[in-house]
């Protein structure tokens, strides 16, 4: 059954965000529940250099702007910058070996981007996390999936800058009205803007529907399947 709210947003906003060649997702949050391996990794590198940890929860609120803030967010305040890269790297170090431990798809997911690929829709990732990580997770859990893969690279500002969105139409060669971002936060909400782009964001990730709500967003989702009910009206049930 459909919620009474979600009919409300699809009627108001059909016209405009139908007829899309390609998507654009962000990672974490959005494809997958990360939010587990980025918090043990977060804690084992303030373990390591004697700092108090964090609960997954602070982890959360810390997460959407790159792992160097998520470090500068979690360490005490007073942390010398020098200190701040030492953990950083400890962190980047701990996290490569272990961001599979737990993390997961949300449930939905690989079937909601089925249905879109199966219908002609290029899919892509644009992610503030490493970009050697972004493509290794992408390829993991979603194997000959994604058209364009773009993680945290030199010389490409990080979201909600719109370098990242930039390069994927400019290499798939499609025009940003042509193509929808789907985000699970404000840094979401700000780099569609940034963009030009239209956005559907999801309740399911970090940040979750009130705050999206307050952040001013238009189009929200409460599960995956809803993604393709929105772009091509099927496979809600």
């Amino acid at each position: 059954m459909i919620q009474f709210h979600f009919i409300q947003i699809i009627l108001r906003n059909r016209i405009k965000i139908r007829m899309k060649k390609l998507v654009i997702f962000d990672l974490d949050g959005t494809l997958l529940n990360t939010l587990n391996d980025l918090a043990d990794s977060v804690n084992y590198a303030l373990t390591y250099y004697g700092m108090p940890v964090r609960t997954v929860e602070e982890v959360r609120s810390f997460v959407g702007n790159g792992i160097g803030m998520l470090i500068k967010r979690a360490v005490p305040y007073y942390t010398d910058e020098a200190v701040i890269q030492e953990v950083l790297e400890t962190f980047k170090v701990y996290y490569s070996s272990h961001c599979m431990d737990k993390t997961a798809p949300y449930v939905g997911i690989p079937e909601a981007l089925k249905i879109l690929k199966d219908n002609g829709l290029r899919l892509a990732v644009v992610s503030n996390k490493i970009d050697h990580e972004v493509v290794r997770l992408v390829n993991h859990f979603f194997p000959d999936t994604f058209d364009e893969v773009v993680g945290e690279r030199e010389n490409v500002r990080r979201k909600p800058e719109p370098d990242s969105v930039n390069q994927v139409l400019s290499s798939l060669s499609i025009g940003r009205d042509e193509a929808v971002y789907v985000g699970d936060s404000d840094v979401d909400i700000a780099t569609a803007a940034n963009a030009s782009m239209d956005s559907i964001l999801v309740s399911w990730g970090f940040k979750g529907r009130t705050a999206l709500e307050s952040y001013g967003a238009k189009v929200i989702v409460d599960v995956p399947r809803e993604i393709p009910y929105v772009l091509l009206e099927q496979n809600v049930q």
